[in-house]
């Protein structure tokens, strides 16, 4: 073809819609339990209740942006506790690293949100429109009474998914059942209304039409994956060996025998983004496992054995060729690649889990006042403040006593407060202002700076913590 005939070609090809067959078998059976679990949590926790007192919402999980608080039933995590949310999503990347290690894009497979979703979507696409050979004459139908009929009734459906997926997210963060009502009264923060319309909206584009095209075009794992994957890791693969040559019926004189394969397709008919697992492994495939389902049963059915496509890896390949057996699949699991991984996810919640055992209920900040450093008051002495801050973790009211660790005494006042005791509520933080005056002829009020030790004491149960800080004298004072 020469450069004339490209003029006003476009560069890309428009989609070829995608009709995965029904399949059955027990990677598509783990695929529906894996999809009912998944959404049930995640549509239904929010409604789960969680009795933490009079003073704490009761919603088992809860992120509170207004108290800036995550509740996960009896946990509850702080703004300075963010390092339990960055180890977290540590252990998610480790994990996400360990499972693509042993049985490469699985999470794609599986558990991914889109794949969820769009499994969600052509089941209710298979049960308003048929399987996949009426889907494909609908599609190729003229636009009459039965097939708006039949679209619109698809449409709405996701639409409902879409709206029930972008309520469920806003309800983690508010109380459900509030939220809810505020929702159908048309009384809830604009922001609620955008975040659903945009989930839904994303959910049924995403969900009902973009499809493959998210793992295939926009998500980065699959270029990413291969990093974490060597020839010991089983993927879905298709033993060409046994296969080949492929074709119907009996060989030819003169011709090599049949393989197994029969080149009946039905792999690539339930293929939920459309490849043929024969012509080896690709970028597009996410190794849900439906085409071994679907050609056990086409083996089963014609008296073959199965497996002809199955968890395969690269190092067992030459192996099966030369007549010899797979090794086991705990074998390409346990080696020490998933270990290493493994012991870094272990390593990284038993840390989280001892600071989540080891952490106190409660905490002190304390902020030198910068601007005067000191004050020097008329009778010689030198006082410097401070904004103490006490987080009252407890579910109950709490008064703390303030005192103070220095070389030589100091006068401790809190502003505004009688006496030396901080009344902190349940489960907040509370600022004072603490004062602390060393007497003119001390050597504290002659140092330039002195670490001091601040200390807050619950009298009822004789819990405490302390925080040091400076206390800023004048050295000119003896001059």
């Amino acid at each position: 073809m020469n450069d004339e005939s490209k003029v006003g070609e476009s560069l890309y090809a428009a989609r070829e819609p995608i009709f995965p067959r029904r399949v059955s078998g027990k990677f598509r059976n783990l695929k529906w339990w894996l999809m009912g679990f998944t959404l049930g949590i995640y549509y239904l926790l929010p409604w789960v209740r969680w009795d933490r007192g009079p003073n704490l919402p009761d919603q088992a999980v809860l992120l509170d942006m207004g108290a800036r608080r995550f509740f996960f039933f009896w946990i509850e995590i702080w703004p300075h506790e963010f390092y339990f949310i960055a180890g977290l999503l540590i252990m998610a990347g480790l994990g996400l690293f360990l499972f693509t290690s042993a049985l490469g894009r699985v999470w794609c497979g599986y558990a991914c949100p889109q794949t969820v979703w769009t499994d969600l979507f052509i089941l209710v696409e298979r049960w308003v429109e048929g399987d996949r050979n009426a889907r494909i004459r609908l599609l190729k139908a003229k636009w009459d009474f039965r097939k708006w009929r039949l679209r619109l009734t698809k449409w709405a459906l996701w639409l409902l998914i879409g709206l029930a997926t972008g309520g469920a997210w806003v309800f983690y963060f508010a109380d459900a059942p509030t939220l809810a009502k505020e929702l159908i009264a048309g009384e809830a923060n604009f922001i609620a209304y955008g975040f659903i319309i945009s989930l839904t909206v994303t959910t049924f584009i995403f969900g009902g039409f973009l499809r493959e095209q998210i793992c295939i075009y926009m998500c980065p794992w699959p270029r990413i994956q291969a990093a974490m994957m060597d020839e010991e890791t089983l993927v879905v693969g298709y033993r060409e060996w046994r296969g080949e040559p492929r074709g119907k019926g009996k060989k030819r004189e003169g011709e090599a025998p049949l393989g197994d394969c029969i080149d009946c397709m039905a792999c690539v008919n339930v293929c939920p983004t459309g490849i043929d697992i024969r012509d080896g492994q690709q970028l597009e495939c996410i190794t849900c496992a439906l085409c071994i389902d679907a050609c056990d049963d086409v083996m089963t059915k014609i008296g073959k054995p199965r497996g002809l496509i199955d968890y395969l890896a690269v190092s067992d390949i030459e192996h099966e060729k030369a007549g010899g057996t797979a090794r086991s699949t705990w074998k390409h699991v346990f080696r020490f690649r998933t270990m290493l991984y493994t012991s870094l996810w272990l390593a990284v919640g038993v840390g989280l889990l001892a600071a989540l055992v080891l952490r106190t209920d409660i905490g002190l900040s304390v902020s030198p006042v910068r601007n005067p450093t000191f004050i020097l008051m008329s009778d010689g002495s030198v006082r410097n403040s401070y904004d103490i801050r006490i987080r009252n973790m407890k579910a109950v009211d709490v008064i703390f006593d303030v005192s103070v660790e220095a070389p030589e005494t100091v006068d401790v006042r809190l502003e505004g407060i009688e006496g030396i005791g901080v009344f902190a509520r349940a489960d907040e933080s509370t600022k004072a202002r603490l004062y602390l005056t060393a007497p003119a002829d001390s050597d504290l009020a002659a140092s330039d700076s002195t670490i001091v030790r601040i200390w807050i004491k619950n009298e009822e149960t004789g819990s405490s913590i302390y925080t040091d800080t400076v206390f800023n004298g004048r050295t000119d004072i003896h001059d």
